[in-house]
């Protein structure tokens, strides 16, 4: 992906979209490309993960692994499609993070990944940019524990 497209991919992002185009140059300087195909997994639930990802094309599907003795499964919490974002939310906060959900690809995805640590690094340095990021974060964990709370009541 071009420097171009990679910013355009960030500032169509949900968790970008708000930074200026100045700010988005520097958060594009630290992202890398990849590419999966159906069934491969971005990341594993129980892994350790340090990385923040932005869905460039494709969809990934966010799925919990439970066991409740007698039922045990994978329950799909959420479908992720271009502009989305995934990731090691933890790392943000400097701290190690367990994922607590695998990403499967459901179609031909790419994207942007970043060390949440780099993310950070930039957040710190610009506060006001720290805070437009982390404010999106707290909508963003809202939404995804409403669609957790909601794929286990269909358990």
């Amino acid at each position: 992906m071009e420097a171009e497209e990679v910013c355009s991919v960030l500032q169509k992002c949900e968790f970008f979209e708000n930074l200026s185009p100045e700010d988005i140059k520097r958060i594009a300087a630290i992202c890398a490309e990849a590419s999966f195909e159906p069934g491969e997994a971005v990341f594993q639930q129980g892994d350790y993960g340090e990385h923040l990802y932005v869905i460039a094309s494709g969809q990934i599907a966010l799925e919990r692994s439970v066991d409740l003795g007698q039922r045990k499964g994978n329950v799909v919490i959420g479908s992720l499609g271009k502009g989305r974002v995934t990731g090691s939310w933890s790392t943000l906060l400097d701290e190690r993070h367990v994922l607590m959900s695998s990403a499967i690809c459901r179609k031909p995805t790419k994207v942007l990944a970043m060390k949440g640590a780099d993310l950070r690094r930039i957040m710190v340095s610009n506060l006001p940019l720290g805070f437009n990021v982390m404010e999106r974060f707290c909508f963003l964990l809202r939404d995804r524990i409403q669609a957790a709370y909601g794929a286990m009541e269909k358990i």
